[in-house]
């Protein structure tokens, strides 16, 4: 199949891109390289995942008439939209920025795909869009757009976009909800990056907040799921939760890096705003339609980032 990833050079995208080539597929990314985190970063882990076996096309999503000539010149079958601006606290003093980089330029590749004929649209949402619901498991009929923050905002009105444009060109429409996903290359920004630069460098960790857990879910499991969603059973227009299915206190998290790091030192802060207690997923929905089944423990992944960690993040 010819496959197209927006937000290829990113986290999840790059693996993603990585896997997909491996499997044989003719992929391409697309990436803007968004400030959000280094330009260096993304070109050192794309590079590194696909080996520049996958070709980048680098312009901006919120250009509509380049992402329509785009994605007309290479017509994919499937595409897998996953550019967007990430983070919660960013949105909280940016939140404009994500009605530009999580709406309108959803809008632009789902019209885009339209217009070239994909048949199947998969779109990167998040565990956001749940608002904070304490520590219970989250099915996917919970999301009542009652947010807390603007980036869980955006991803709650893109999947609106997603539903209504599903409906206008005919394509299938496949959405996710990730779950703290986390492994080699993970985002800078999250609470694992952040906590293992610091130890790396011998400085204390700052924990926000107490009493908190997320299902923190690894890169491959992640990875695994998306690819097998392509084959999915269910109707034209899904939602399905991607995670571990067991969420992990801070109690936990902070309990596993001090195997790793014994003299583990924290700061205690106050709760941020537009954060969730809990994160929990209820993964029965993605179980049925299509196999996901998370394989990877939170101690191995995590054993497997610190790993990754003391080789690239120093």
């Amino acid at each position: 199949m010819k496959v197209v990833v927006t937000g290829g050079a990113g986290f999840i995208g790059s693996h993603l891109a990585a896997r997909l080539h491996e499997q044989g597929h003719e992929v391409a990314a697309i990436d803007c390289f968004h400030p959000y985190y280094p330009a260096e970063r993304k070109e050192r882990q794309f590079h590194a995942l696909t080996g520049g076996r996958v070709p980048l096309a680098r312009f901006d999503l919120l250009d509509g008439e380049a992402t329509k000539r785009w994605f007309s010149q290479f017509r994919p079958d499937v595409v897998f939209h996953l550019a967007a601006l990430p983070g919660v606290p960013y949105s909280l003093a940016h939140p404009l920025a994500y009605i530009d980089y999580d709406i309108k330029a959803t809008v632009n590749v789902l019209t885009a795909a339209g217009e070239a004929g994909a048949g199947h649209v998969l779109f990167a949402s998040s565990s956001s869009v749940y608002g904070d619901r304490g520590n219970v498991p989250l099915k996917e009929e919970m999301a009542d757009g009652r947010v807390v923050s603007p980036y869980a905002a955006a991803k709650y009105g893109a999947e609106s976009f997603c539903h209504a444009y599903a409906h206008l060109y005919g394509y299938r429409m496949t959405m996710f909800r990730y779950f703290t996903v986390y492994g080699p290359w993970g985002r800078p920004d999250m609470a694992i990056g952040t906590f293992l630069r610091r130890l790396l460098a011998g400085e204390e960790i700052v924990v926000y907040g107490q009493g908190t857990a997320r299902d923190y879910t690894y890169i491959d499991d992640i990875v695994a799921g998306m690819i097998a969603a392509l084959h999915r059973g269910g109707g034209r227009s899904e939602v399905f939760n991607l995670g571990a299915g067991a969420p992990v206190t801070m109690e936990q998290l902070l309990a596993e890096l001090r195997k790793h790091f014994p003299d583990l030192k924290i700061v205690q802060a106050p709760e941020r705003k537009g954060d969730v207690k809990a994160t929990w997923a209820d993964i029965t929905k993605a179980k049925q339609a299509f196999g996901y089944e998370p394989n990877v423990p939170f101690a191995e992944g995590l054993a497997r980032t610190v790993a990754w960690a003391r080789e690239h993040e120093r």
